[in-house]
């Protein structure tokens, strides 16, 4: 009897901690079904927006067609209906000419009048067709977005799979990053492996306020000591350039701009770092390239901020103060401008690993002792994205050396939130 109740005391316990882990399995089968229910919604949502957008620009590249064949079409129909004109009259002048007796010499001379003036007839000017069949286009771009949509989702299916990218591999953010909504908004904000027009096609289907800067050098702002080597490259020289007077043109500073100008959404660039002292930031698109040197110089001043290499440290330089940054150096840095959140950050690039080495951003709760650098941006820094923006460079010591980077899939990385 002992055993007996000693045994069917082991089975009330077992019922008991069965009864607990059903309860518990349950609440797990409703959690994982609900969390199921809520992402197939999510993606339901997001395949809809994304057919839309398809569907967009499906419209937009048939009305294109249209478009162009109508206008080219109306020029073409009316030069082959002069020409079906003109031929038939001159034929039947031909045949009244020929149909004349020959002793008919008068009548004979009268028809021959008429068909010499309708030979001497001005001509129709030929179809100019300056946009000849630029309709031909679609064929390209509409191939060139399916390419990029396949390779995207073989490559997120292979993701999803744990296969991983190729070259599309989820990086990790640098401590630097800890803010949750630039964290979100950067996310997939790097990405590799496409030419550049792919690649901006990609951004602006995926990411479409942001984008992927490619910044052209603007000759026409270049000091004379800075020699451009096309529009991606600047270096500094000991001989003067004889480049034409410009209004734009800095006088007093070895610095270049770019052409571009930004002035809302977001913007991300990379710049390689290749011999010298330089500095990388942004400039007010009104400001006074004739200023003096102590007050021309990228972040001497309030309508300016960069980040600065001096051979021994990064300096981040706004309104006249700095920052100095304990960092090693990086061959590359990227810059990305936020317009809505008013704030810079910059990052050293390598390896397609990307470090936070400095966010230019106001804060009004900052901890611990009173920093003048962070008050300054606290006080002045928004200012500047009042104003249109234009990417700016510096080089500061001789034979200082700096290349605009293309996105290139060595040293791209996508930020993802941790």
């Amino acid at each position: 009897q002992a055993q007996q109740a000693k045994f069917l005391s082991d089975v009330e316990n077992e019922l008991e901690e069965l009864a607990v882990t059903i309860a518990q399995a349950k609440k797990m089968v409703e959690l994982i079904k609900g969390a199921a229910t809520k992402e197939r919604e999510r993606v339901e949502k997001l395949f809809a927006e994304a057919s839309e957008v398809l569907a967009t620009f499906q419209k937009q590249v048939t009305s294109f067609i249209e478009d162009g064949e109508r206008s080219m079409l109306g020029e073409a129909e009316a030069d082959l209906r002069w020409k079906e004109e003109r031929r038939a009259k001159l034929a039947q002048c031909k045949q009244n000419l020929e149909n004349i007796p020959s002793t008919d010499t008068i009548y004979f001379l009268q028809e021959f009048q008429a068909l010499k003036v309708a030979m001497e007839e001005n001509h129709s000017p030929a179809p100019s067709f300056q946009n000849e069949l630029n309709f031909t286009k679609c064929t390209q771009a509409v191939g060139a977005v399916k390419d990029v949509l396949s390779a995207a989702c073989k490559n997120q299916w292979d993701h999803l799979q744990g296969k991983g990218f190729d070259g599309l591999g989820f990086q990790e953010v640098d401590e630097g990053l800890k803010d949750h909504a630039n964290r979100q908004r950067l996310e997939r904000g790097r990405l590799g492996g496409f030419p550049p027009v792919s690649l901006l096609i990609l951004m602006s289907l995926f990411l479409p306020h942001t984008v992927a800067f490619m910044i052209d050098l603007d000759s026409d702002t270049a000091d004379k000591f800075i020699q451009l080597y096309g529009t991606k490259g600047a270096r500094r020289v000991l001989c003067p350039i004889p480049y034409p007077e410009s209004p734009t043109r800095f006088i007093n500073c070895e610095q270049v701009l770019g052409v571009n100008l930004m002035n809302r959404g977001n913007y991300y660039w990379e710049v390689e770092l290749i011999d010298g002292w330089v500095s990388i930031g942004v400039v007010t698109e009104d400001f006074d390239p004739r200023e003096s040197y102590n007050r021309g110089r990228l972040g001497r001043n309030e309508k300016s901020c960069c980040l600065q290499w001096n051979g021994q440290n990064y300096v981040v330089w706004f309104g006249g103060f700095e920052s100095v940054i304990q960092q090693p150096f990086f061959h590359t840095i990227g810059v990305f401008l936020e317009y809505s959140e008013k704030a810079l950050t910059f990052y050293g690039v390598k390896d397609s690993k990307m470090t936070c080495l400095q966010q230019l951003k106001a804060s009004h709760f900052a901890k611990g002792q009173f920093d003048t650098f962070q008050n300054k941006i606290n006080h002045q820094f928004p200012s500047l994205f009042l104003c249109k923006l234009k990417p700016a460079f510096f080089l500061e010591s001789v034979d200082a050396h700096l290349q605009i980077g293309l996105l290139k899939k060595d040293c791209i990385s996508v930020l993802k939130r941790r």
